[in-house]
């Protein structure tokens, strides 16, 4: 079927929860690098493809207005939590308080990843949205699989080339970026090909149950246009 319901789902709600808590997530995690063998990484590598397979899922169940009030919304609970968590730091601790240094080392840092992760977030994940939405267009809804795979790398490629220069410049060496950049791209679209069989269960039992599966033909590809559902 090709008509959007101008109205939100329980599962895309629940979807939207799920969507939030990863891109939270992900803000704390990534202030760790850690090291698998000789690979740098970050420890949102655990958690934030999560946000591109719902973004996928949403995307072609839903269309890409949906995707689109989707990553704004993401985009405005992380902003909030990340404004608390700097609120927190910047207020003076108790007396009794001896754990300044531990909270300051993960939301003392928040703020500058925060503002790199908000600029890499909307970039990636309106391009991850856009790819899925195209591509779904053009093959006729074939070929899920690989718009899926297409779309992330897209999108993942777009996030990292943002995200790590902005955020960790001058904080890791210099020599490190590139080679950190490559393999979150890598391991990410990894990690999206060793989810995909669940993914695509997943989103065929989403359009039998929803009885949605929206085209994107003749729609706004505006971003600004968040409540055009």
């Amino acid at each position: 079927m090709k008509e959007q319901k101008a109205k939100v789902s329980v599962l895309f709600m629940l979807m939207s929860i799920l969507f939030c808590v990863c891109l939270i997530a992900a803000n704390l995690l990534e202030t760790k690098q850690i090291a698998v063998g000789p690979i740098s990484l970050t420890g949102g590598l655990l958690v934030f493809p999560v946000s591109y397979i719902i973004n996928d899922c949403v995307s072609e169940v839903w269309g890409f207005r949906k995707a689109r009030l989707l990553i704004w919304t993401g985009f405005a609970m992380n902003f909030f939590f990340v404004m608390l968590g700097a609120l927190c730091d910047w207020i003076p601790g108790a007396p009794y308080w001896h754990n300044d240094e531990g909270f300051h080392a993960v939301f003392g840092l928040a703020p500058r990843i925060a503002a790199a992760s908000f600029v890499a977030f909307l970039a990636g994940s309106f391009v991850n949205a856009y790819v899925m939405s195209r591509m779904k267009v053009r093959d006729q809804g074939r070929r899920f699989p690989l718009r899926a795979i297409l779309s992330s790398v897209y999108g993942e490629a777009v996030d990292s080339v943002i995200f790590f220069p902005l955020a960790l410049w001058g904080v890791i060496p210099n020599e490190e970026l590139p080679v950190l950049m490559l393999w979150q791209v890598i391991l990410k679209t990894a990690y999206e090909v060793v989810a995909l069989p669940l993914t695509i269960r997943v989103v065929k039992w989403v359009k039998r149950y929803e009885h949605e599966d929206v085209y994107d033909e003749n729609i706004s590809y505006n971003i600004l246009k968040i409540f055009s559902l």
